[in-house]
């Protein structure tokens, strides 16, 4: 049987076990659910895109694919950054979205159950009603999906005090590439049975199961946090700030660095003055019931550095929050910009966001950074004007390179929320050895014997 009969045989297969409305071939659709926000160097289509609404559904969509040695790319809604839902070529991809139901909320257990396609803000919107919030809040939160965060291990504004999502996930139910079904982790705060399976797949990308039901702790919601602006001189007086906040002892919900760069972004789309005011910025939100308490210990701290620190109570302050979560400049031709999601140790990040900007001339480009100052994950963006053209672009590329070495050098990480996908595969072996490698791909094969599973993403 030649390759294109049985991969039609593999649709029609699909369309008998899991229905004709949850497999599509549209060339429209193939085409949206190709790809999520990264970089595309080797588009394609995939065969068919698969609507998952059951369990059983993930479970024959794998074993068919398996049967045919078709491989399989699980998607959520496409909000990643990082290509780690790029079709690849002789794919299927398998939609998650469809399964966005709201399984439990145990509110005095503060635990709750959930379809990996639920939208982010849905789950904290449910778990508001009994004062409660899902912790990991990604820029995409009011888009991105409980599995699609599972599979990056995505962060947010708050983990700077509580953590990225492994933190608020307890357990798991997957399916493996041949269809098993398996549960893991726990329904408990604490438990250390057996291997950490539940972490492990956690922030694998797709590529040793397909997530179908999460687990996940609640926290504590605030009933009234305290939201704070400081405008300071420049970035470095800034990062005094953040150093500050930490001599004092606090622990801010949210700790935000915005560059001069990005304060121009929030202008142009708001019709604020940001810039103008000064050429840094620090956003804080403290909560709990000490959040009063703790804002005026902040208030004071950054004061005493010379900081423009917004009045309690200034409702500027809570939309700046929301305003920062739309700072990358979405006007920009992604041709000729590159964002990146890089993490260094926080007694770092000064000097480092100077070597950002000594990278940016050194290759005449333009950047912008804003920062969870609270964990010393970046976000830098370089671009060029779009008549530069493809030497423009060369040198962006030259610049990225040069901050991800500069990044590894002083004990950083190639990324910190976004996941490597098929964007950062090329500085994997950069930061990881060969040995930890080879591991991974044992690991790998044990999973998923045949590859189908995300190949080319997340690992070497």
């Amino acid at each position: 049987m030649s390759q294109q009969i049985a991969d039609v045989a593999l649709i029609e297969d699909l369309v008998q076990h899991i229905g004709e409305g949850a497999v599509s071939t549209d060339p429209t659709v193939l085409q949206s659910h190709s790809h999520d926000f990264g970089k595309i160097v080797d588009h394609q289509l995939p065969l068919a895109v698969v609507f998952a609404e059951r369990v059983e559904d993930v479970q024959a969509a794998l074993r068919l694919a398996s049967a045919a040695g078709v491989k399989v790319v699980p998607r959520g809604a496409g909000t990643g950054v990082s290509g780690g839902a790029h079709a690849v070529a002789r794919c299927i991809v398998l939609s998650l979205e469809r399964m966005n139901r709201i399984l439990e909320i145990r509110a005095e257990d503060e635990v709750a159950v959930v379809q990996p396609g639920v939208i982010n803000a849905v789950l904290n919107r449910a778990v508001a009603k009994h004062g409660l919030m899902y912790a990991p809040d990604p820029a995409s939160y009011r888009e991105s999906t409980i599995g699609g965060n599972v599979a990056t291990n995505a962060g947010g504004l708050r983990c700077a005090k509580y953590g990225v999502t492994t933190d608020s996930v307890l357990g798991l139910e997957v399916v493996l590439a041949d269809g098993t079904l398996i549960s893991t982790g726990r329904n408990t705060f604490k438990g250390v049975a057996g291997y950490d399976l539940t972490s492990l797949l956690v922030g694998s990308e797709g590529t040793l199961a397909v997530v179908v039901s999460v687990t996940v702790r609640l926290r504590y919601l605030s009933e009234s946090p305290c939201s704070i602006a400081a405008v300071f001189t420049d970035v470095v007086q800034a990062a005094a700030g953040v150093v500050a906040i930490a001599r004092v002892r606090v622990q801010p919900a949210i700790l935000e660095l915005l560059d001069i760069g990005t304060m121009r972004v929030l202008d142009a789309a708001y019709g604020s003055d940001l810039s103008a005011r000064g050429g840094a910025l620090l956003l804080v939100r403290t909560d709990g019931h000490g959040a009063e308490i703790e804002a005026g210990i902040v208030r004071s701290a950054l004061e005493s550095l010379g900081a423009q620190v917004s009045e309690p109570d200034d409702e500027e302050a809570v939309r700046l929050i929301e305003m920062r979560r739309a700072s990358r400049g979405d006007g920009q031709d992604d041709q000729y910009r590159v964002g990146e999601d890089i993490a260094v140790p926080r007694s770092a990040m000064v000097d480092y966001m100077g070597t950002l900007d000594r990278i940016a001339a050194r290759n005449n480009v333009m950047v912008r950074i804003v920062a969870h100052a609270g964990d010393g994950n970046l976000h830098p963006t370089f671009w060029v004007d779009p008549d530069d053209g493809t030497e423009g672009v060369a040198r962006l590329d030259a610049a990225l390179d040069e901050s991800i070495r500069a990044a590894l050098e002083v004990g950083g990480t190639i990324t910190g929320e976004h996941g490597v996908g098929t964007v950062k595969r090329e500085w994997l072996a950069w930061e990881q050895s060969e040995e930890v490698l080879e591991l991974q791909r044992k690991i790998k094969a044990v999973f998923d014997p045949q590859g189908i599973l995300n190949p080319g993403k997340a690992i070497l």
